[in-house]
């Protein structure tokens, strides 16, 4: 629960653009909905003619309207009785509802009858859609969530709660399946190769997931395979030594391949439970890195033809669509099993990951966002869609 407080907080942008977008479709060609007048709900709304008497209207403004209070009866000077009860103003049933006040409205706890709403009809959903791919959820994603709030809701009227819950549900949906945590199996070492584009956040998010398994009972051994980057090395040995966990190096520039299956080697010696592998950063179109990364399963593989066990790709939430093309690229050289995706605090394209469930169908295992060890959870579809669509508890 601490984490979706968090991430409801940090998820600012995305849930932002989405809240501003939701009341700006509603607000166009939407209307205030009439109260509908039942015997519960009759003594609270006026007539709009003739005018109820000022003594009933409890807005604080009209207490200063002079025509409120009686007018003064010179003649009381000269008698003891006092002024007759039918002229003061009648109290107010204190059984009815009172009806909302100016500063209770300006603050919007306006009753629900006075929502606004609109027509969910043609127009609606193509703005929906706009929206949807406004927020990198992807064409056809988003194409598929409307048809979905579509189905069985044409021409009913809609308040912008009301449709943050129905997609909030649709997108739930879609990334039930997908939410999973990252197995643990007898084999060991357990093979965790770690991949994704420079700046994605893979040392970081192998040092969490390092110190979170090592809290949970496990041996764990850290490969720092990204032999090109020395900050890499200097930051894992940091997680490393933060959790106790040993972090295996190797000279600057030489091959990240052998280091791979000697790490394997140490660690299946010490009996390890989990084998972290991080590689180097490399773009998808860059054909010679992704060879290195090939060459680094090839390698792997002769120690253990079944590892790597988990080949996670971290991705970068703030990349938007261009996620979609580094699964691609990954899942045809390295055999991806698994996402990860951190930033998501930083980013107004949280939809790319609903995209991703919607085209891959892979494991998402964790999200991250931030810097500090809590800052990476567990995935969990309706937590993240609820904090993607701004709505409240």
């Amino acid at each position: 629960m601490a984490f979706f407080s968090k991430l409801k907080d940090r998820l600012f942008k995305s849930s932002s653009k989405l809240d501003q977008g939701l009341d700006a479709i509603v607000e166009d060609g939407g209307e205030i909905a009439e109260p509908e007048v039942t015997p519960s709900s009759a003594p609270i709304t006026p007539a709009p003619e003739p005018q109820p008497p000022l003594s009933q209207i409890d807005d604080p403004i009209v207490e200063t309207i002079p025509e409120v209070v009686p007018a003064q009866d010179p003649e009381p000077a000269q008698t003891s009785e006092p002024a007759p009860e039918a002229t003061k103003p009648p109290a107010p049933e204190p059984s009815a509802a009172p009806k909302a006040g100016l500063l209770s409205r300006l603050m919007g706890r306006t009753a629900p009858s006075g929502e606004m709403r609109r027509v969910l009809d043609d127009d609606m959903l193509e703005q929906l859609e706009e929206l949807l791919i406004a927020s990198d959820m992807g064409v056809d994603t988003a194409l598929r969530v409307t048809a979905n709030i579509a189905e069985g809701r044409m021409g009913r009227r809609l308040s912008t709660r009301e449709i943050k819950e129905i997609l909030a549900q649709e997108i739930a949906r879609i990334m039930e399946s997908v939410a999973k945590p990252l197995p643990i199996y007898a084999k060991k070492p357990q093979v965790v190769l770690v991949v994704g584009v420079n700046g994605s956040g893979k040392t970081t998010t192998i040092g969490k997931l390092a110190s979170q398994f090592k809290a949970a009972g496990k041996n764990v051994v850290i490969a720092a395979g990204d032999t090109f980057r020395a900050a890499a090395v200097e930051q894992l040995q940091v997680w490393g030594d933060r959790a106790g966990v040993q972090v295996l190096t190797a000279a600057q520039g030489s091959d990240p391949a052998s280091l791979a299956f000697d790490a394997m080697t140490k660690a299946e010696a010490d009996g390890a439970d989990l084998l972290m592998i991080d590689t180097a950063g490399r773009l998808q179109n860059r054909q010679d890195l992704m060879e290195e990364l090939s060459k680094i399963v090839r390698v792997i593989r002769k120690k253990d033809e079944t590892a790597p066990h988990n080949t996670l790709l971290v991705l970068d939430a703030t990349t938007g669509q261009n996620a979609l093309s580094q699964v691609e690229t990954f899942q045809k050289l390295a055999d991806v099993s698994g996402l990860v995706m951190t930033k998501l605090d930083g980013t107004a394209k949280g939809g790319v990951l609903v995209a991703l469930a919607d085209k891959f169908g892979l494991p998402i295992h964790a999200i991250g966002i931030g810097e500090q060890i809590d800052d990476l959870a567990p995935f969990d579809p309706e937590d993240f869609a609820a904090a993607l669509t701004g709505l409240q508890e």
